[in-house]
């Protein structure tokens, strides 16, 4: 039992000071390959609804998760770029999550299943913090990230860079327009505003398949170039407290998970799929503060521990790496 007090401590402290913590063996192949399964259903139905229009003459079928996709963007490029939504949540994740946004736990709105290519500089998101996507009634807001590979997530396959300890001033810096649809924060801007030294603080986050990389919203991250020939699929899924404004520009709302209030509370998925953004959006005027003003200094806490966060942001690095050991490294800080 204190050996599992000094772990769920230790994994806040480590989220807390570095901004981000990854879990080995957080999932078993029993609750991630029905995950894989849904993705190879949505490549054939993708396959499918291509090749009865014309814009393939290849299905593909001798082929499989890691590479079927690219086949089917190489014969007709765009195919790569495919959304989807998970209908099933363990609790051990909302476990985790509980320790990090509090009891009243609700799903962001922003969940994405991405599908990385090589070659598919789509899929190459460049240096931001994710609250530069949100429009300002969050900045007050902890929103934590789940980052779940489905294949072993490494250096050469595209998996994610931290920028640690970039979200303590709880700042979000200027950042920039990019030629897709990708905002962007400079090394210059990043180091100017945030006080971090890229040629130190960048940390390669490779997460193994069964692992979960948890992130906030405000430290400075960015997908890498894929060099292998394979997809790497994964999930990012946000998590919030239910009472805080999920910053959405009123496109989406909450969609509650947890509450210690109502402890019989279900998941409403149906809910969850109902909302198209995407045609809530043709209705709705951004207004244009909300499209400009990236950079708004703003305190970023814990629901659940606001009264020690400044406090644990000052702990020497040194000290989680010596408890690090002494628990034999199931927590990992790169």
């Amino acid at each position: 039992m204190i050996y599992l007090y000094l772990y769920i401590l230790f994994f806040t402290f480590c989220f807390i000071f570095q901004g981000y913590v990854i879990v080995k063996d957080f999932f078993t192949r029993e609750e991630l390959d029905p995950c894989r399964q849904a993705c190879d259903d949505l490549v054939e139905d993708l396959a499918q609804k291509l090749y009865k229009a014309g814009k393939i003459k290849n299905l593909y079928k001798d082929h499989g998760f890691k590479d079927r996709l690219i086949l089917l963007d190489e014969e007709w490029p765009g195919a790569v770029i495919l959304l989807l939504k998970l209908g099933k949540l363990p609790q051990r994740l909302l476990n985790a999550v509980e320790q990090i946004v509090g009891p009243e736990i609700s799903a962001n709105p922003v969940w994405n299943i991405r599908p990385k290519a090589p070659g598919h500089e789509q899929t190459i998101v460049p240096w931001h913090q994710d609250s530069s996507y949100f429009d300002n009634t969050s900045y007050k807001t902890m929103v934590a990230t789940a980052w779940v590979p489905f294949v072993d997530s490494t250096r050469d396959n595209g998996c994610l860079e931290m920028v640690a300890g970039g979200h303590r001033k709880g700042l979000i810096a200027e950042h920039k327009c990019c030629d897709n649809f990708y905002v962007m924060l400079d090394d210059e801007t990043m180091e100017a505003q945030l006080d971090v030294d890229i040629t130190k603080d960048v940390e390669t986050a490779e997460v193994p398949y069964g692992g979960v990389l948890l992130f906030n919203n405000c430290i400075p991250h960015r997908s890498i170039p894929m060099k292998e020939r394979m997809i790497r699929w994964s999930v990012d899924l946000r998590f919030q407290s239910s009472d805080r404004p999920d910053g959405f520009f009123g496109l989406k709302q909450l969609y509650p998970m947890r509450s210690k209030k109502d402890p019989n509370l279900r998941i409403d998925w149906e809910a969850f799929d109902r909302g198209d953004r995407y045609e809530i959006m043709k209705k709705f005027e951004l207004e244009k503060e909300g499209l400009v003003s990236f950079y708004r200094p703003f305190v970023v806490y814990s629901n659940s521990f606001q009264a020690y966060y400044f406090v644990l942001s000052k702990i020497p690095r040194k000290v989680f790496l010596w408890v690090q050991i002494a628990l034999k490294d199931s927590l990992v800080i790169h």
